[in-house]
């Protein structure tokens, strides 16, 4: 049986990612985002105008307690259900409610199977239940979905280590280097020479025990 090599301690697995785009209607595919990528602050009085899955959203970043109502009240309304339930689903596994997590996730991509922040979460939540092999399955979904999806893309390589595949760890973790940022980038660039040095070792040692 081979050495099991494993990403460095300080290599910490990301952690769950909230929806923050707001889905359009399809009959109106020009409708801008409210919350574009950018820092730009929302003002206090904009909120009568906000839609409830809008609503959920601001009080979710904000950490207000009322987010998980306020999402509630959007997949009653039928706002934005499957990026509702997304959210929802983060919220529930903050609170250490497991099952209601893996609930709202999978309730969002029966909703949208191709929801690529649902299989990313629900890929972190089967991280934290040690199922390596179903969270390996969704955090590969997530990047299948997309293929930006830096974050992922990190996940998968841990748990690619953890489940001893680490030549895919290693080419993984090359995917997230060209993703990340220059920081993030250099912090990957690092545990890439760790697990091919520790890659190299296992082998040598597996010929020598030939």
């Amino acid at each position: 049986m081979g050495e099991i090599v494993k990403l460095p301690v300080q290599a910490s697995r990301l952690g769950y990612r909230r929806v923050k785009r707001r889905c359009k209607p399809a009959e109106n595919p020009n409708q801008l985002d409210l919350f574009p990528p950018s820092n730009a602050r929302i003002l206090e009085f904009v909120n009568h105008g906000l839609s409830p899955f809008e609503r959920a959203l601001l009080s979710d970043e904000r950490g207000d307690t009322c987010a998980a109502e306020l999402y509630a009240e959007a997949i009653n309304e039928q706002d934005c259900v499957a990026d509702s339930f997304c959210n929802l689903g983060i919220i529930e596994s903050q609170k250490g409610n497991a099952t209601r997590a893996f609930d709202c996730f999978t309730t969002c991509l029966k909703h949208d199977p191709r929801h690529s922040e649902a299989h990313y979460n629900l890929g972190n939540l089967y991280f934290e239940l040690n199922d390596f092999r179903l969270a390996q399955i969704h955090f590969e979904m997530a990047v299948e979905v997309d293929r930006d999806f830096a974050n992922a893309y990190f996940n998968l390589a841990l748990v690619q280590s953890i489940n001893n595949d680490p030549d895919a760890a290693v080419r993984t973790l090359g995917k997230y280097r060209d993703l990340a940022s220059e920081e993030d980038g250099r912090m990957a660039e690092e545990l890439l020479e760790t697990v091919k040095k520790s890659l190299a070792i296992a082998k040598t040692a597996r010929r020598g025990s030939l």
